[in-house]
Parts: structure tokens; C-alpha cells; sequence
């Protein structure tokens, strides 16, 4: 079952989509976020296309750790998104996930200009590899 992860954002949403053997996690173009309904008909069609069998969904949390009105933005895109796509969506912590992938752009040497129209998948593709991860369990 291959995996996709979504960064929503309000201007920009962040696509990371798993290898057909759900190893790794790679950066897709964003989607454009200022219209969330075309956003889910994307992944609607994402999933179909390319047998996209769950949806990772980063649940943005206040530096206290409670959640704000952008954790209840996410929550409801994700009730939206598996209602249209028909797939299991899950919501993960996304803690940090913009943070470690800028940094990661920047070990590419990435300029801070780059980084911009990057950053956004960069941040899903590092949610998604937590999650494959996860799931796999510890090695043997």
C-alpha cells in the first residue's frame, strides 16, 4: 500500500508521496492551498492514479503542545480528505518537520529563495518518512 503525506498550509500544501515498496519518503510539487477544495480533489485523484492507500496529515500543535485553530483547520481537511478520496487517513505530530527540512535544504545548499518554494513538500516528505518508519517497526 503506497502512502501519501500533506503539509496544509493555507498558501501552500506540501505533498510527499512513498516508493511502491513504502521505504522512503519523496518531495512532490505543493499544491496550491488557497482553494482547499481543488486541493482534495488533487489527492482524490492522486490516490486513485497512483493506489494511494492512506494519507498522513501533519497536525500542527502550539509550542505548549495544545492545539490551536490551525490543528482544527487540519482535522477537519483530514475528515474532508477521506471522505472524498475514500482512503485512511491518519494525523501525525508534525513537531519540527519545517525546521529539520529547512535545515536539510540547507545542507543541499539550497539559497534561502529556494528553500521557500521547497520547503513545504520538504516538511511532508519528512512527516511521511516518520510514519513509514513508524510503521515498519524496529529493524531485526
Amino acid at each position: 500500500m503506497r502512502a501519501a503525506a500533506v503539509d496544509f498550509g493555507t498558501v501552500r500544501v506540501g505533498l510527499a508521496v512513498a516508493d511502491e515498496i513504502g521505504l522512503l519518503a519523496h518531495p512532490r510539487p505543493h499544491l496550491d492551498g488557497r482553494d482547499p477544495g481543488r486541493v482534495l480533489l488533487q489527492l482524490t485523484d492522486l490516490a486513485r492514479e497512483e493506489g494511494i492507500g492512506v494519507f498522513v496529515v501533519g497536525l500542527p500543535r502550539r509550542l505548549d503542545g495544545r492545539e490551536g485553530p490551525s490543528a482544527r483547520k487540519a482535522r477537519d481537511f483530514a475528515a474532508r480528505l477521506k471522505k472524498a478520496a475514500g482512503v485512511r487517513v491518519v494525523l501525525v505530530d508534525e513537531w519540527l518537520t519545517t525546521r529539520e527540512a529547512k535545515g536539510r535544504l540547507r545542507d543541499q545548499g539550497l539559497s534561502e529563495r529556494d528553500q521557500r518554494s521547497r520547503v513545504d513538500s520538504a516538511a511532508a516528505a519528512v512527516l511521511l518518512q516518520s510514519f513509514l518508519d513508524r510503521e515498519r517497526g524496529p529493524r531485526a
